[in-house]
């Protein structure tokens, strides 16, 4: 044997793209809802339903374009989130078509049928995800847009005051032409770069220069401003909005983002303990919140003359128990108006998928999030780590309140359900949010660039025996 072959020479290897792995997972993520959205035509009509192959062709376009994008633009991006966001998104549009289905919910008077509006939403929101990563070359170009930023989102979670409440709520813009629009759906994402953008800067002096106390860190008065002034914002928001959610997830967010850029506990028991003070303080006085936590605590009161929403998901996921009644086969439909498409599609999951349904999804949502707090601990610069935990943090944080406002262990507050809830607003907003944490996951995955050569240096060998 010749020494030549006894010998390998060690070179540079690139990190896989996982590229391929994200297309067999879109795959699976298509024909699911495809399934699903047979099932419901069958169980509904006993035929299969005429829209299935457009219903087909239609979401795996969308599914397919994404990821030729993502592999162009963004071929280090982590590659499950595109096929967990297409799968929840596909299995939205089956439910709340599902819901069309029943005459009582599908009046004029409640907008009619919105399954069709969903996709047209969805296409929008697929439309900014390429959008974000064919333009946004680097998520660093964010941070020159700190202060902009926070102008931007409390001007958008301003606008709502100026428009009539609709279920009770200030949380809707009217756009003539356009329809309604949730501003605090897109405020979320800037509110987090605001954020991401100041605690890099201030991070250091929030976090040494403090006062031990019972064990506990405090911090100086100058330093503990910042979270005065959200806490403020956030109870002003309760107060002229009465939206509970946005002011939960805007409060909340700070806190959080608090905390990982400064590892201080103290900060989050000041979080709670505002909070908690706060809710209390509004809750005393705004009739909105008082009828929400009411409704919380006595979920089985009878209520002009029936019971409440509230119970009605009780019975949703009683009647559910382990595996469902199956899709298309429940009555959703009683717990009124268009909450089972809203806020209640988690109750109508869980009497038609059961338990195990509901499970599913949740652990959907987990292993989004999952994804992103890995893309934030991945990355290489803090404005990137803060602005990953702060996108997936907002997205936890609006799952856990809807979650918890359908199933009574938390009073309700009227957000949607992200990707699968009936809104344009939210299925928009959340395309931007997965697409900005695939950027910073491109960035953080991409392999370093090769050093340059250097006609001193040879590369190793290593000579078997």
């Amino acid at each position: 044997m010749s020494s030549t072959s006894n010998t390998t020479t060690i070179g540079t290897i690139g990190a896989p793209s996982r590229r391929n792995t994200e297309l067999a997972l879109l795959v699976f993520a298509v024909i699911i809802p495809v399934f699903a959205y047979i099932n419901v035509g069958l169980a509904k009509e006993d035929t299969v339903p005429a829209g299935v192959l457009g219903y087909a062709l239609g979401l795996g376009l969308l599914a397919g374009v994404a990821h030729l994008v993502v592999r162009k633009w963004a071929p280090y991006a982590d590659p499950l989130m595109l096929p967990i966001a297409t799968l929840l998104n596909g299995l939205g549009l089956v439910f709340i078509w599902r819901l069309d289905q029943e005459p009582q919910i599908t009046t004029p008077q409640l907008g009619g049928a919105m399954a069709p509006g969903q996709l047209m939403w969805s296409t929008l929101g697929v439309a900014l995800f390429l959008g974000v990563l064919i333009f946004l070359k680097d998520h660093r170009v964010l941070q020159r847009y700190t202060y902009i930023s926070m102008v931007v989102a409390l001007v958008l979670l301003i606008l709502p005051v100026f428009f009539p409440a609709r279920f009770g709520a200030r949380i809707w813009i009217t756009i003539p032409g356009v329809g309604s629009l949730q501003p605090g759906e897109f405020a979320k994402i800037i509110i987090a770069i605001f954020f991401a953008g100041y605690l890099m800067v201030k991070r250091d002096a929030l976090a040494l220069a403090s006062r031990r106390f019972m064990g506990l860190y405090l911090p100086r008065g100058r330093d503990l401003g910042p979270i005065l002034v959200i806490w403020a914002l956030s109870l002003m928001i309760l107060v002229f909005e009465t939206d509970l959610g946005t002011s939960l997830l805007f409060f909340g967010l700070f806190v959080i983002m608090l905390y990982v850029a400064t590892e201080r506990t103290s900060w989050i028991v000041f979080g709670l303990l505002l909070s908690g003070a706060g809710a209390v303080a509004v809750a005393t006085f705004e009739s909105h919140v008082q009828t929400r936590v009411h409704n919380w605590l006595n979920p089985l009161e009878l209520l002009n003359g029936g019971v409440t929403e509230t119970a009605q998901a009780m019975y949703s996921f009683g009647s559910g128990g382990i595996l469902g009644s199956g899709l298309g086969q429940g009555y959703s439909r009683l717990i009124g108006g268009i909450a089972p498409k809203s806020d209640y599609i988690l109750a109508t999951v869980g009497e038609e998928l059961g338990l195990a349904g509901v499970m599913a999804i949740l652990l959907l949502y987990g292993l989004l999030i999952e994804r992103g707090i890995r893309t934030a601990l991945a990355a290489r610069d803090p404005f990137g780590k803060l602005l990953a935990v702060g996108l997936a943090g907002a997205f936890a944080l609006q799952v856990f309140v809807v979650a918890g406002g359908v199933t009574g262990l938390i009073p309700l507050t009227g957000m949607t359900m992200p990707f699968l809830a009936q809104g344009g607003s939210s299925v928009i907003a959340n395309w931007a949010l997965v697409a900005i944490l695939l950027r910073i996951s491109d960035t953080a995955r991409r392999p370093a660039p090769a050093p340059a050569p250097s006609t001193d240096a040879e590369m190793t060998q290593v000579v078997r025996p």
